[in-house]
């Protein structure tokens, strides 16, 4: 196992400074990234539990001046494993290809393989091609013909320039049979009407088919009629090495019949290619130089290697990334795709379907993304990464513009007997701005659970006063600003905030935020950055929505 004690207590020391409190289930996830695999998380967890108890206990002066020692550490460590790491005969004439199936939005998992591609297009100066992968596909993940347009805008606001039209699968397929009949002819490809079961106990034992020991002529006649014939009756196949070690491998599919209808070609093809046979023939075709896929489409990528050779085509160089999984997030495009189609969602744009359209919706950048992919790289094996990072990111880029107002869960009314004689009052927009805002005095409001917590105790009303809490508040004092902190509201209107969850937490807001544009990304103090939704009326009451887009 590698020894990470040095990372252990740099993350434990950065996670105790952000959040005040080290956190042993922050900091595992954290490790994938510098060498950590899966089989050692047992072993390592006693020690990373035994360092952030150590960290917790060190003051938070001390904390800071210790991870100063450290920023190095994890610094070489994150420069080295992440990134854009150099590709094999990368050049100003290599060219990528995005891929994607149109059976859903593009969400943050499979956005993260397309961004790749970019990006070391960008790297290297050569070009993108868009590439919709509509093939028939199954009847458990269907194209979604609204998939089309959701992926385009996708990949427009995520800024994803791609050299020409967009090409589509659905438009090639008398190109996939002609190199289906020159496989024929090369004696490489058969029409198999074994069943499943027949099929599986051969290539257990390495025997081949009847269908397959049949002349070309009588393939390619079989071929012919395949086009006749009912769905599941016949099948090409590829002619492989029936005692080949992986039995997976052993005369793969190559086209097979449908007759459901696509959303771009209707029913005017039967006869589907496999993703191995398309992009086999695609990738030369296209004068594709690097593929960059995923781990799960290994066997894939042998089978292009198996059919170039027949062809004597040179071999694309194939990267295959390992499986990001983004911690606090469950990626399922087939599902969601189900839950927006029977109204459980409200679209795409739920938040729950982690689409490049509801983080947009959330106030998340599209910079902010694409540095996320940036930071994880090309990952050679399986990883998991904290939305926190791409929350952080986020951050970062949106803190120094968005406005500050309050927000408030339960609110309760306070009766304050010695109230100041004020009209208004000027609030500061941001703290590192000097520019306010007006906002009317009249009765003032603070959260049920901050009134519960500090009753009886002296606070300060941010940006107002002191109080002392009770039954009826005292104002204290008007200049000293070295006590705890809470907000509070006067005037007002209803608000509620959509959660990642796809639940609504609601309350009151200041009512400044009625002049804000859908979009608009502010903060509530104390509570998370969220993005205006819009004014809504119900039954002529007014209320606004927001929302959630992190801490």
């Amino acid at each position: 196992m590698v020894d990470l004690s040095k990372e252990i207590k740099a993350y434990a020391l950065k996670n105790a400074i952000e959040f005040g409190k080290a956190d042993a289930s922050k900091i595992l996830p954290k490790l994938f990234q510098h060498g950590l695999d899966k089989g050692d998380i047992k072993k390592v967890m006693p020690e990373i539990v035994k360092i952030v108890k150590e960290v917790n206990l060190i003051s938070a002066k001390e904390r800071e001046k210790i991870f100063l020692e450290y920023t190095g550490v994890i610094k070489e460590r994150e420069e080295k494993e992440k990134g854009l790491q150099e590709l094999k005969d990368g050049g100003k004439d290599s060219v990528f290809r995005a891929a994607p199936f149109p059976s859903g939005a593009l969400h943050l998992g499979n956005a993260k393989t397309f961004l790749l591609n970019y990006l070391y297009a960008q790297k290297y100066k050569g070009k993108l091609l868009l590439v919709m992968d509509d093939t028939i596909g199954s009847a458990e993940k269907p194209i979604d013909p609204d998939a089309y347009g959701l992926i385009e805008d996708g990949f427009k606001w995520l800024g994803l320039e791609y050299a020409g039209k967009i090409i589509y699968k659905s438009d090639r397929l008398k190109i996939y049979y002609k190199y289906a009949e020159e496989l024929i002819r090369k004696d490489k490809g058969y029409v198999c009407h074994c069943s499943q079961e027949e099929l599986r106990k051969n290539r257990e034992e390495g025997r081949e088919c009847g269908c397959r020991i049949l002349p070309k002529d009588i393939q390619a006649k079989r071929w012919k009629e395949m086009f006749n014939m009912g769905e599941g009756e016949g099948i090409l196949r590829i002619k492989t090495d029936m005692m080949h070690p992986n039995p997976a491998f052993r005369d793969r599919v190559l086209f097979k019949i449908s007759d459901r209808e696509h959303p771009r070609v209707g029913k005017k093809y039967r006869v589907w290619p496999t993703l191995e046979m398309s992009w086999a023939i695609d990738d030369h075709l296209l004068g594709i130089t690097h593929i960059i896929r995923g781990n799960d489409l290994m066997i894939e990528s042998d089978m292009e290697r198996y059919i170039w050779d027949i062809f004597k085509w040179k071999h694309p160089e194939i990267f295959h990334a390992g499986f990001v999984n983004i911690e606090g997030v469950s990626l399922h495009k087939s599902k969601s795709a189900k839950e927006v189609n029977s109204g459980e969602f409200i679209g795409w744009e739920d938040p729950r379907t982690w689409s490049i359209q509801s983080l947009k919706r959330r106030g998340i950048k599209a910079e902010a993304i694409v540095e996320f992919v940036k930071e994880i790289g090309l990952n050679k094996h399986d990883i998991t990464v904290p939305i926190d990072n791409l929350y952080s990111i986020n951050r970062k880029m949106i803190d120094p513009n968005a406005e500050r107002y309050s927000f408030l869960v339960e609110p309760v009314k306070l009766t304050i007997k010695n109230m100041p004689d004020w009209k208004e009052v000027e609030i500061p927009v941001h703290p590192d701005s000097k520019k306010t805002r007006k906002t009317e005095l009249k009765d003032i409001y603070i959260s049920k659970k901050d009134f519960e917590s500090f009753k009886g105790k002296e606070i300060r009303l941010l940006h107002l006063f002191n109080v002392k809490l009770g039954k009826t508040a005292e104002v204290t004092d008007i200049d000293n600003k070295d006590i705890p902190k809470i907000n509070w509201a006067s005037d007002f209107i209803d608000a509620k905030i959509l959660m990642p969850d796809g639940t609504y937490i609601s309350g009151i807001a200041d009512s400044g935020v009625r002049g804000l544009k859908k979009g608009k990304v502010i903060q509530f103090e104390r509570f998370a950055f969220v993005s205006f939704d819009g004014l809504k009326k119900d039954d002529g009451k007014e209320s606004c929505e927001f929302w959630f887009a992190h801490k």
